[in-house]
């Protein structure tokens, strides 16, 4: 499922292509046509993100709500078009640019009050500037939850997935299997503190880089990591090899029905 990094990157591109022009609005599948109709021709105004929600507001009253989920995709491309496929739930297009959305779990036109009940139910994004991480910390030091369950619940934390939750741990080294009661504020306050400055550079680059400058594989003199989601990481994704910092196995186990990762060795309880 993309990370919040991602969805703030969509409503960039979205806005970068579509905002302030009056737009063709279609659903090729089907699923969307009656929401399509009444947007169609309308001008884009607003695109934004919370967390792992998109938003596209037309008319001042008007909002799609997309959530991908894990099979979504969005597809970008310039005029002419080609053919739509059956597969496509919702297109936009103007003369210059059109895009795709497939799969998501979520395409719905919703009012602003719906949207509001959204954000209402999420947790503060680092990514957003009305962020309030207090907010999230009064949830964290309450519950007796793991703090890697924790910074993967949207209620509390909105953005975060699997590899951010499995990397800032690591790089703050703490075990993730701390409750949430004994992280201190000066712990959240730096593990807040570097998931903005990592998940805006996520959506500078668009992939998650964590590892610092002293262990890149030009600094450390080894192999570049070779996966799909790209980017340089200390423990997601590596369960089974040596940590970059102590040479020790990387662990991975399920929790929460999401795969874990960290080092105990340095994620020393």
């Amino acid at each position: 499922m993309p990370e919040g990094h991602t969805i703030h990157g969509l409503a960039k591109d979205y806005a970068a292509a579509f905002r302030g022009r009056k737009t063709q609005v279609t659903s090729p599948q089907g699923k969307f046509t009656d929401a399509a109709d009444l947007l169609d021709g309308a001008e884009l105004t607003h695109t934004e993100a919370h967390g792992k929600h998109l938003f596209l507001g037309f008319r001042e009253t008007d909002w799609i709500h997309i959530h991908l989920g894990l099979f979504g995709k969005v597809t970008f491309g310039p005029t002419p078009a080609p053919p739509p496929t059956d597969t496509v739930r919702l297109r936009l297009a103007n003369p210059t640019s059109y895009v795709d959305l497939r799969g998501p779990t979520t395409c719905a036109l919703i009012t602003p009050t719906e949207k509001q009940s959204i954000h209402d139910r999420l947790g503060p994004d680092p990514l957003r500037a009305d962020a309030t991480p207090e907010t999230a910390y009064r949830r964290i030091s309450r519950s007796r939850t793991t703090i890697a369950a924790l910074l993967m619940d949207q209620k509390v934390i909105a953005g975060v997935g699997n590899v951010y939750r499995a990397e800032v741990l690591f790089r703050h080294r703490i075990d993730p299997y701390r409750t949430g009661n004994t992280l201190t504020p000066r712990e959240w306050d730096a593990i807040w503190h570097d998931l903005v400055d990592l998940m805006h550079e996520g959506v500078k680059h668009n992939r998650i880089d964590t590892v610092r400058p002293e262990h890149t594989p030009e600094a450390m003199g080894r192999p570049p990591r070779v996966d799909d989601h790209g980017g340089e990481v200390y423990v997601y994704r590596r369960a089974n090899l040596p940590c970059h910092i102590c040479d020790g196995e990387i662990r991975t186990a399920d929790l929460a029905a999401r795969n874990l990762f960290w080092c105990p060795t340095c994620q020393n309880p």
